[in-house]
């Protein structure tokens, strides 16, 4: 019998990207006119209310130098992890 073991929090990929942010002293207007979207934009995958969609994930990980599939990732793993609760 083997056992699933899950994380008791999954963060949200807005609390990374909001953690990366500060990390890089970057605002989210910064973020916003670096990739070319509003500013309400990022504020919404930073509260969670809006999904990383793979467009944005390209955008995000040209923007700080990660890969796209990091981004897509961390969606997918926090929306698992929803669902499953």
């Amino acid at each position: 019998m083997s056992q699933k073991l899950t994380p008791s929090r999954v963060p949200t990929p807005g609390k990374i990207l909001s953690r990366e942010l500060e990390a890089r002293g970057w605002t989210q207007k910064d973020l916003a006119e670096i990739i070319g979207r509003p500013v309400q934009t990022i504020n919404e995958i930073i509260r969670g209310t809006k999904q990383i969609t793979p467009e944005t994930a390209i955008e995000l990980s040209q923007a700080l130098g990660t890969s796209a599939e990091f981004w897509t990732n961390l969606e997918a793993k926090y929306r698992l992890h929803v669902a499953e609760k």
